[in-house]
C-alpha cells in the first residue's frame, strides 16, 4: 500500500520546512518518495531540497493544475513502479489549486493500492488575510479542499491576530483540523498523525474537488463564455488595509533588518520567522470590455489555470555575486511598480569569495544564507505582471 499526502501552500508559506520536518522527524527510515512540481522555469526549490539528501523528480514545465495534469500521472505511476514507496509525498506548486491536485490523483488510475493519505495546506498566518483578499481563487482553493490547516509563524503574532486568522479559515473550511502551535514545540510525528486522522474527511474532500471539476467542465461545454479577461495584469499598487497594518509594517520592517545577521545563521528554507504584516495588493478582477479588454480586478470565483494569473522569470547563470547585492536586489523587488507584484524569490549563486549564496524572499522578507555548491547558478521570480526586463538588469544577468 502507497500512501499520498499532499502538501500544499501558496508561495512562501512553509511547505518545505515542514516537509522536511515530516522527512527527518516521522518518516526517516521509510521508503518515501518527494514528488515537487514547481511553477517556474528554474527548479530552484529542487536544489534546496537535494541539498538535504532527498529524491525529487522535478517538474518545471509548468503547474500541476493546468499542463502538466497528464504529465503528473505518468510521474506518478514511474515512482510507484521504479520505488514501491511506502509514502509518496507530493509538494505542489504554491499557486496551483489543491483541488486540480486531487483530482490529478485521482485520474491517474493509480489502483487500490494507492491511496490519498492525506490533503494538507501550510497557511502564513502573517499574509493570510491579504492573500484570501488578493488571490483568492487559488489561495481560498487550497484552504478549501485541506482535510489539515498547518498554520505557519504562529509564534510571530499576536492571539487577537491568530483568532482572526482562523476566523478567516473558518469561512472556508469548518471541518479542518487547524494546527495552530509553533512548529518548533511540535514534533513530526505528532503532526503526521494529524493529517492521518482527517482520513475520513479526505474521502469527503475529494468527492467534493471531482464534482468542482464536472461541474467546471459542464459549464464550458455549454458555451458560457469567460470574462475573465486574464491574459494581461496591470497590477502595481501595494495597499494596506488600513493604517494600523501599515504602521506595524513599518514597524517591523527597521527590526527586520536588525536581525537579517541572525536570520543568515540559520537554514531556515522557508522562513520559520516572520516579523511582518504583509503587503495588500490591489484586487485582481478582469473584465472584457467589447473592443478591448480593459483591467479591473479579478473575480474570485472564476476558474483560472495559475499560468493565466501568475508568471515566472528564471536564468542559470555562472556569474558571481556579492551578498550586499543580492541583498540590495531582494529589497529593490519590492517596487512593483518598476518590477511587477512579486511574490516569490529564491536562488543559488556563487559568490566572488568561493562560497555560494541562497537566498529567497516574500513580500517584506528576505533570507540570504551560505549554501553548497550547485552545477550552476540559478534565478527564479514568480509574481504576476512581471517586468522581465527590469528584472534581468536588478541581477545583472
Amino acid at each position: 500500500m502507497t500512501k499520498i499526502d499532499v502538501v500544499s501552500g501558496f508561495l512562501g508559506a512553509g511547505k518545505t520546512t515542514l516537509i522536511k520536518k515530516l522527512l527527518s522527524e516521522a518518516l526517516n527510515g521509510s521508503s518515501t518518495v518527494l514528488i515537487e512540481n514547481e511553477f517556474g522555469e528554474i527548479g530552484v526549490d529542487g536544489g534546496f531540497l537535494k541539498e538535504a539528501g532527498i529524491e525529487i523528480k522535478e517538474m518545471n514545465s509548468g503547474c500541476i493544475c493546468c499542463s502538466l495534469v497528464g504529465d503528473f500521472g505518468t510521474a506518478l505511476k514511474d515512482v510507484i513502479d521504479q520505488y514501491h514507496p511506502e509514502r509518496i509525498i507530493i509538494e505542489p506548486s504554491g499557486v496551483g489549486k489543491l483541488s486540480d491536485v486531487m483530482k490529478a490523483i485521482n485520474d491517474a488510475g493509480l489502483g487500490t493500492d494507492v491511496v490519498l493519505n492525506s490533503a494538507v495546506a501550510v497557511v502564513d498566518g502573517n499574509k493570510a488575510k491579504m492573500y484570501i483578499k488578493n488571490f483568492g481563487e487559488f489561495f481560498n482553493n487550497q484552504i478549501e479542499h485541506a482535510g489539515t490547516i498547518v498554520l505557519s509563524r504562529t509564534q510571530d503574532i499576536s492571539e487577537e491576530k491568530l483568532d482572526n486568522v482562523i476566523e478567516l479559515i473558518r469561512e472556508h473550511n469548518e471541518k479542518a483540523t487547524i494546527i495552530t502551535t509553533p512548529w518548533d514545540q511540535l514534533d513530526g510525528e505528532t503532526i503526521l498523525r494529524t493529517f492521518e486522522g482527517a482520513t475520513d474527511l479526505e474521502k469527503e474532500l475529494m468527492e467534493q474537488a471531482l464534482k468542482e471539476h464536472h461541474e467546471h467542465e459542464h459549464h464550458h461545454e455549454h458555451g458560457e463564455d469567460c470574462t475573465c479577461g486574464c491574459h494581461d495584469h496591470d497590477h502595481h499598487h501595494h495597499d494596506h488595509d488600513d493604517d494600523d497594518e501599515h504602521e506595524e509594517h513599518e514597524h517591523h520592517h527597521h527590526e527586520h533588518e536588525e536581525h537579517d545577521h541572525h536570520h543568515e545563521e540559520h537554514e531556515h528554507e522557508e522562513h520559520e520567522h516572520h516579523h511582518h504584516e504583509e503587503h495588500g495588493h490591489e484586487d485582481h478582477e478582469h473584465h472584457h470590455h467589447e473592443e478591448h479588454e480593459h483591467h479591473h480586478h479579478h473575480d474570485h470565483e472564476g476558474h483560472h489555470h495559475a499560468d493565466e494569473i501568475f508568471t515566472s522569470w528564471g536564468v542559470e547563470t555562472p556569474k558571481k555575486f556579492e551578498k550586499a547585492d543580492i541583498d540590495s536586489a531582494l529589497d529593490s523587488l519590492e517596487d512593483a511598480d518598476k518590477y511587477g507584484i512579486i511574490l516569490r524569490a529564491k536562488g543559488m549563486v556563487a559568490s566572488n569569495d568561493g562560497t555560494w549564496i541562497y537566498f529567497d524572499y516574500v513580500p517584506g522578507e528576505k533570507n540570504i544564507r551560505t549554501g553548497k555548491a550547485d552545477v550552476t547558478g540559478k534565478l527564479c521570480v514568480i509574481g504576476s505582471n512581471l517586468n522581465e526586463h527590469e528584472i534581468e538588469e536588478l541581477f545583472g544577468v
